[in-house]
């Protein structure tokens, strides 16, 4: 896509990206600021700054610290930090915001509403916790939050950006709609992870790259695990991450090394680098519960030829199709988890065959390439709906509507 110049008063376009962390931005979501580079764009985001600022501005972004708990959903803290969001977004003179997750869109939708944006993205990235959870309080929070969203914060000009095809319709969204746009998650680069010899076998190596969240399903993993070993099966699995003190759902670290003890688990805890990890292991299993929107982690995983195995939840079955990139396997089911490890540990033509397709699969819409010509064809219709709503306002002299 050639770069089109998007301009307000003789200058480029200004977009705000709003999310919760700075670290959350740079490890998933840079390829959005070449998209807006790409778009012409002048981009900036607004986070809470710890150790990351320095490589969004690296990436071409001003950064603007804001403050707040993410942990919180006090009213009083939420309509604290909408105002100060506004404020900034007025400061800045922001033609356009785009706020990624549920929290960033519950605070960045109304401060633009205050602040008169009405160019407004809402880049779902999954429903977290609150989709994760399909008990019935669960199943009304996720209700109570999704309805405002659609209902108070939408504007004539509102694009919605999903990363897989089930999130749209839980919006009550048609995926075909103009003003949605569907993307292989955050993207991956093939010639950053390349494809990785396949290490010999026995035993099965299986890792699990995620923050370490009750949600992600790291226990189910080490229960199929443990079941697999005690039927004599030589699978081990390697916990990589570290748990995140801000959620609710971290597992803890007394939790992790008691795991860690048992024969055949080890926690490795943050890795900079996957490819180490890949390097040395056959599988990447993420059993996730679900609220997924497309795991950053399953895409490294394929973008370096490993099989994969995960749940029929959205976002994880939208990148791997059951006996092709890997296996699917019911979620909350560490049984059939231990049995789609079995079966690939007694088959290592399997293994290396599903880890070739998944390779192949980041070249149908999932590397990073493709998301960035999506987001700069989202931006570019972003803002020619908005000129063509604010024309059609005015009265046309000479001339009839069409």
């Amino acid at each position: 896509m050639t770069n089109k110049v998007l301009q307000t008063s003789g200058s480029p376009a200004k977009i705000a990206f709003i999310v919760t962390e700075d670290w959350f931005f740079a490890s998933h979501f840079l390829p959005m600021l070449r998209a807006a580079r790409q778009a012409g764009l002048e981009p900036l985001v607004i986070t809470r700054v710890r150790d990351h600022a320095g490589v969004i501005q690296a990436a071409g972004a001003r950064v603007i610290a804001l403050e707040a708990d993410r942990r919180s959903l006090n009213p009083l803290g939420l309509v604290s930090t909408v105002t100060r969001l506004a404020r900034i977004l007025r400061t800045e003179k922001v033609d356009a915001v785009h706020c990624i997750a549920l929290r960033s869109i519950l605070v960045g939708a109304p401060a633009a509403q205050l602040a008169g944006i009405k160019r407004r993205v809402f880049a779902v990235t999954g429903g977290g916790l609150l989709s994760a959870k399909q008990d019935l309080a669960g199943r009304f929070a996720d209700a109570a939050v999704r309805l405002p969203i659609r209902k108070l914060f939408q504007s004539q000009d509102t694009h919605f950006l999903f990363e897989n095809a089930d999130d749209p319709v839980q919006f009550g969204l048609n995926p075909a709609d103009e003003q949605v746009t569907i993307v292989g998650g955050a993207g991956v680069d093939p010639n950053h992870l390349r494809a990785l010899p396949m290490p010999g076998m026995p035993p099965l190596r299986v890792a699990l790259v995620a923050r370490l969240l009750w949600s992600k399903g790291v226990d189910l993993a080490v229960e199929a695990v443990r079941a697999a070993r005690a039927r004599g099966y030589d699978i081990r699995l390697t916990l990589c991450g570290e748990p995140d003190p801000a959620n609710p759902r971290a597992i803890s670290p007394a939790l992790l090394q008691e795991w860690a003890a048992e024969e055949g688990i080890e926690w490795r805890g943050f890795v900079r680098d996957v490819r180490t990890v890949w390097k040395d292991h056959h599988v990447a299993c993420l059993p996730s519960r679900g609220g997924e929107g497309l795991p950053r982690t399953l895409l490294e995983a394929a973008c370096c030829a490993r099989a994969i195995v995960t749940t029929d939840v959205p976002g994880c079955r939208y990148l791997v199709r059951d006996g092709i990139e890997g296996r699917i396997v019911p979620p909350n089911d560490a049984q059939a988890l231990a049995e789609a490890l079995i079966q690939l540990a007694q088959d290592q033509d399997a293994v290396a065959r599903m880890g070739a397709a998944a390779r192949e699969r980041i070249h149908e819409g999932f590397s990073e390439a493709d998301i960035i010509d999506a987001v700069a064809r989202m931006y570019a219709r972003l803002f020619s709906t908005h000129s063509v709503a604010e024309a059609s306002s005015k009265p046309l002299k000479g001339s009839a509507r069409s």
